[in-house]
């Protein structure tokens, strides 16, 4: 099994499709990475060379940010929103969509579980 980043990737899968385990990796990405190491994207997990996870590793840790480091740069990022009290930091603050999404309906990622309100105890006569 080869350990990349501090992720396992999966033996059976293609690199291609493996290397998007981890976090800050899609399949544009992947697919530079691969080319930058000289490696077919379509070969499986378990037929790699340890040549071959070095280089990619190499390749990872030289040109992407992933992970742990890209884990914190963008919870900084989203802290330091909310510290200088800019429309975006406040709709994080507030657990509300950032990018102008409609909240009337929808939005239930951001918001949550819906809460009914005003059906409470009928009120004495």
């Amino acid at each position: 099994m080869a350990r990349i980043a501090g992720v396992d990737l999966p033996r059976t899968k293609k690199l291609q499709y493996a290397l998007r385990y981890i976090y800050g990796i899609g399949l544009h990405t992947a697919g530079e990475i691969c080319q930058k190491a000289g490696v077919d994207a379509s070969t499986r997990v378990e037929d790699l060379t340890d040549e071959q996870a070095r280089d990619i590793r190499e390749v990872i840790n030289r040109d992407y940010k992933v992970e742990g480091a890209l884990r914190t740069e963008v919870t900084m990022n989203i802290k330091r929103l909310m510290d200088i009290g800019c429309y975006r930091g406040l709709r994080h603050r507030r657990g509300l969509p950032a990018h102008g999404q409609r909240t009337r309906t929808n939005a239930r990622t951001r918001k949550g579980r819906k809460r009914t309100v005003g059906l409470g105890k009928k009120a004495a006569k």
